[in-house]
């Protein structure tokens, strides 16, 4: 997004995937490939047109909810982000205090390209608070925009992180539930086994004694599944004999399940939507003239 950096959404929404095509068409080197390439770029333009453009609508069309009044279903809340019982999630690259981080880390090759070889992001809950009370946001499938973005290089390494910050302004759509007092209690069982595969994980001969079954000397996706249940096991038992159980409601906003837009920023509604609107628009001109190009030019084949 225009001084932004847009995460967790179609990357084609901006103009990248334009950038991809003009690459290809260029590197064939081939002038009957310009036609087709202004064709396609027509295309995604048609399509990033109206992702943009929904978005706009959406955010300019939904009333502000307050938390302690929000009907249930899809609503828009705004607030600030916050740490659920002040217990932080840490970025995995630069070990910050955070609400959600995702990162990526990429090695630069010897043809001067740069691969990905290590990526993820943090699906911990955490807390979106108002002057009427607080909602547990679950990231899950979000688009997630923010502008706390950060590079820098270990060389051959380029490491890129993108956070969420507590105390920062929050902006959320998404469905809104409020259930029993066992969302909590789930919410704070997976962060507790988060942190057991954590302490695992720095520990890793005992991490393959106990999990790495046929002894090939890494864990694959069967043994972390059996990793997973067995922290779980262990933070039940625990919690059972440590945690009295919660009774009181609780507020969640999590991804729609009729597939509309499940949308956090960093940012107020009216400059994320404003901001829609200008990519809405420049798709836009980019379709009409593109499309009246690549017409031209299959013409004069």
């Amino acid at each position: 997004m225009i001084g932004h950096t847009r995460m967790q959404g179609p990357w084609w929404l901006t103009g990248s995937a334009h950038v991809v095509i003009i690459v290809v068409a260029i590197q064939t080197e081939r002038p009957e490939a310009w036609p087709w390439a202004l064709l396609a770029m027509a295309v995604v333009s048609f399509f990033a047109w109206l992702g943009n453009y929904r978005r706009y609508r959406q955010i300019h069309d939904l009333p502000t909810s307050k938390i302690a009044s929000a009907a249930q279903g899809y609503v828009e809340l705004l607030g600030r982000g916050d740490l659920i019982d002040g217990t932080p999630v840490i970025s995995k690259l630069g070990r910050q205090r955070c609400c959600w981080y995702r990162y990526i880390v990429e090695e630069r090759k010897s043809d001067n390209k740069w691969q990905t070889i290590d990526r993820g992001c943090s699906v911990a809950h955490f807390m979106l608070v108002d002057d009427t009370g607080q909602c547990v946001i679950s990231p899950e499938g979000a688009e997630i925009v923010t502008s706390n973005h950060r590079t820098w290089y270990e060389e051959p390494y380029r490491h890129t992180e993108w956070l969420l910050v507590p105390g920062e302004v929050l902006y959320a759509l998404g469905e809104f539930v409020t259930t029993s007092g066992n969302v909590r209690e789930e919410v704070e069982e997976r962060r507790d086994v988060a942190e057991l595969i954590d302490a695992w994980k720095r520990d890793q001969q005992t991490l393959h004694e106990r999990f790495d079954l046929n002894q090939d000397g890494t864990i694959d996706m069967q043994e972390w599944e059996l990793a997973r249940m067995q922290a779980k096991r262990e933070v039940r038992r625990i919690r059972s004999e440590t945690v009295k159980p919660l009774t009181e409601g609780v507020h969640l906003l999590r991804k729609p399940r009729d597939r509309r837009l499940f949308l956090l920023a960093n940012e107020m509604p009216d400059a994320l939507g404003r901001r829609y609107w200008w990519w809405s628009a420049l798709h836009l001109a980019a379709l009409a003239g593109c499309g009246i190009g690549s017409l031209f030019l299959f013409g004069f084949r």
